[in-house]
């Protein structure tokens, strides 16, 4: 609050109007900085000091001007960053979570021997493998879509998976048993 009675009427006529304006213009403008009342009575510090010198012609003007120069200057030295040369930084390793090369050759390799157990299944067994593991149908669609009985859908399915199985072990990819 200015000292003698003459700013202090300035100040209450000219300024103290504009406060809730100012806030609301503050907060809307720079809803990241969360303490305006900083930023304002260093603002009015200013107003007031430029005041003595009489080189205010508009208040008002001054006043949001100042508040927003203020802020910017807040944002601006919240934005700079300390820049450490690389070769101080320690080294860092970094673990990936993807398979190794021999990982990738060992699974297409699988995935070459599991499509050519598929490919050794008897026609209607390989197409009602291929229709359920593939596209995911159910044994009752596959048996619409090919005129049988689910029973034998079922039948079929379990005769491919236990072909597959047998082939896989005989290749070296399923060792033991499978549950």
């Amino acid at each position: 609050m200015p000292q003698d009675s003459e700013t202090a009427q300035w100040f209450d006529e000219k300024i103290r109007p504009h406060q809730p304006a100012l806030r609301a213009w503050f907060r809307a403008r720079f809803p990241t900085l969360t303490d305006p009342d900083d930023v304002l009575q260093d603002c009015y510090l200013r107003l007031l000091r430029a005041h003595e010198t009489g080189t205010v012609k508009n208040s008002k003007a001054f006043l949001f001007t100042a508040v927003r120069n203020a802020a910017l200057d807040i944002l601006r030295r919240g934005r700079i960053v300390t820049m450490e040369p690389l070769v101080n930084a320690t080294p860092s390793f970094v673990l990936e979570n993807t398979p190794g090369v021999v990982e990738t050759v060992c699974c297409a390799q699988e995935i070459e021997i599991l499509h050519q157990a598929i490919e050794a299944l008897p026609e209607r067994c390989r197409e009602i493998m291929t229709l359920q593991k593939i596209h995911n149908l159910s044994n009752r669609e596959i048996a619409t879509r090919l005129g049988l009985s689910v029973n034998t859908v079922n039948a079929q399915i379990v005769i491919g998976l236990v072909r597959c199985r047998e082939y896989l072990r005989r290749h070296g990819v399923v060792r033991g048993r499978l549950s």
